[in-house]
């Protein structure tokens, strides 16, 4: 970090009158002594100023400890309170909550300053959902004029909507199938002939496909795991179905979905944008060491588009090197090094995303909320968002978003780049704004490529959603039972997250491709994408 100038410890008018007043032997002597004192000056001045910088870290390890054991209610606090906290013989979480949300009362000005949004009013309920009529008569008071005395007749009717909900209700399908026979002698040798069985997804299953479906939707969208469907099943129904059961049934799922997902990599290799994340994911392991195995799912996506979980054991280059294999278009990471070299093709495009840059400087705004380097390189980060955000709201396509990017955009990276620089000169590389900074400025080739692609987003922070039901089935499913699981679970991953993402109503997909999928031609396959679902029913 260069040391900024500085001003000299004596001053050049005194030095000026004394070589015109004293005589130049003595003034010679003097001019030594001053140069020692000067160079002792700006060395104590430099490492006094290391010392503020140093404690300036110091102190951002220390918050970061203390925000870490009160839990993130206490972002809020100031340093000496959470000081205080230290003091206090023990904390609940509800008291740092509570003292987080105590701010300062807004001034009278302030407070009429604020603009109002208008209450958006009732909300409705969608239209498509069934509605059953239900008429709520008057009472026998109501019926007779109070003036004449006579019956009063309906006029109308008052209505109002609200929504209900029918209890889950288990039975018992009986099918019976005809069984046929020709009774004419001469016809015995034909024997006896069924009706055909429906598809079904697990043959001769005790429950049905809506139960297996029910059970997939609970687990990989809703978050439930296996042994507590179980208990459910039990309480509501009476029947006593394993666990173990349970997982046969995801894993055939799953077995049964992966050349769909095959399928469905090949259409996101085809398009020409990208985006990619990773997240790691516990394994069961029968290795004796009483520990799982930290595994890694990879997901790759398409703003707009579907979505592809790929498990690896590893987080090496080989899974994104093997996954992506010779694509040649944009593809939005973070800065992880294995995105770096060795994957894609020679014309592979690489670009990053403007969220983790931000969220850098917003970590460091938590350290030192009164950082205003930190704070402007936010404010300036937020309005580069503010285009897209106009953009969005205009309803452009990627063609106007593209001219309105090139008018306004750059402009505003100048002032960040030169923020960025002039503030990373400032601070210790090993603090949070430094290494903000240097994160920043060690992207920014890969951070400014938005401006000659239309279609590459500011951030890949749909991709990172994605990873949401992951982060929230790790802590109730907790893990992955075993290595040869994996694919199979980021099967069902791949397809879940791929139906919120288009908007596809999952049970009705799912009961849809899924009976008869194993007997179905691998050239049929590509039709039952959700992206080719959803086509076939438009």
């Amino acid at each position: 970090m260069p040391a900024a100038k500085a001003e000299p410890c004596f001053p050049a008018e005194l030095v000026e009158q004394l070589k015109e007043q004293l005589p130049e032997a003595l003034f010679a002597t003097l001019s030594g002594t001053m140069a020692t004192y000067e160079k002792q000056f700006d060395t104590t001045r430099s490492e006094l100023q290391y010392a503020r910088l140093k404690i300036q870290v110091l102190e951002e390890h220390l918050r970061l400890r203390r925000i870490a054991k009160y839990g993130p209610g206490s972002e809020k606090l100031s340093n000496l309170q959470l000081e205080m906290l230290e003091e206090e013989p023990g904390v609940s979480r509800q008291e740092v909550a509570a003292e987080s949300e105590r701010e300062p009362l807004p001034a009278v000005e302030e407070e009429k300053k604020r603009k109002r949004r208008p209450h958006p009013g009732r909300q409705t309920l969608p239209a498509d959902l069934p509605r059953m009529e239900k008429i709520i008569a008057c009472t026998p008071e109501q019926c007779v004029c109070g003036n004449c005395g006579n019956e009063t007749v309906v006029i109308g009717y008052e209505e109002s909507e609200v929504l209900k909900v029918k209890r889950a209700e288990y039975y018992v399908e009986v099918s019976k199938r005809e069984k046929r026979a020709c009774k004419q002698k001469q016809c015995e040798e034909q024997g006896v002939e069924a009706a055909p069985l429906p598809a079904r997804i697990i043959d001769k299953s005790l429950v049905s496909d809506q139960i297996i479906i029910d059970t997939i939707v609970s687990k990989y969208a809703d978050h439930s795991p296996l042994y507590r469907q179980s208990a459910i099943l039990l309480r509501e129904a009476g029947v006593d179905i394993s666990r173990a059961t349970m997982c046969g049934w995801v894993m055939r799922v799953g077995e049964m979905l992966q050349p769909v997902v095959g399928a469905m990599r090949k259409e996101l290799l085809a398009g020409n944008y990208i985006q990619a994340d990773e997240t790691p994911v516990d394994v069961q392991t029968d290795d004796k060491r009483g520990k799982n195995h930290q595994a890694y799912l990879w997901q790759y996506g398409t703003p707009g588009g579907a979505t592809v979980f790929d498990f690896r054991m590893s987080r090496g280059r080989e899974g994104p090197a093997r996954f992506l294999g010779q694509f040649e278009g944009i593809l939005q990471t973070d800065d992880y090094i294995a995105y770096e070299r060795g994957i894609g093709g020679p014309k592979m495009v690489h670009a990053a995303c403007w969220a983790h840059p931000r969220r850098r400087f917003v970590d460091a705004v938590k350290l030192n909320r009164l950082d205003a380097a930190s704070i402007r390189a936010v404010k300036l980060m937020d309005d580069l968002f503010v285009i897209d955000r106009e953009a969005r709201e205009a309803q452009m396509d990627h063609t106007a978003r593209h001219q309105l990017r090139q008018e306004k955009a750059p402009p505003l990276l100048d002032q960040i780049r030169e923020h960025i620089l002039a503030t990373s000169k400032t601070v210790l590389p090993k603090s949070a704004v430094g290494k903000a900074c240097s994160y920043t400025l060690t992207l920014w080739k890969k951070l400014t490529r938005f401006l000659e692609y239309p279609q590459l987003e500011l951030s890949n922070n749909l991709a990172e959603n994605s990873m949401r039901p992951v982060a929230l089935g790790r802590k109730n499913w907790i893990h992955i039972g075993s290595e040869q699981a994996g694919p199979r679970v980021a099967a069902i991953l791949s397809v879940v997250e791929s139906c919120r993402r288009l908007k596809i109503p999952l049970r009705d997909y799912l009961g849809t491709i899924l009976p008869g999928l194993a007997n179905t031609s691998i050239q049929r396959v590509p039709e039952l994408t959700p992206t080719a679902w959803i086509h076939s029913r438009t």
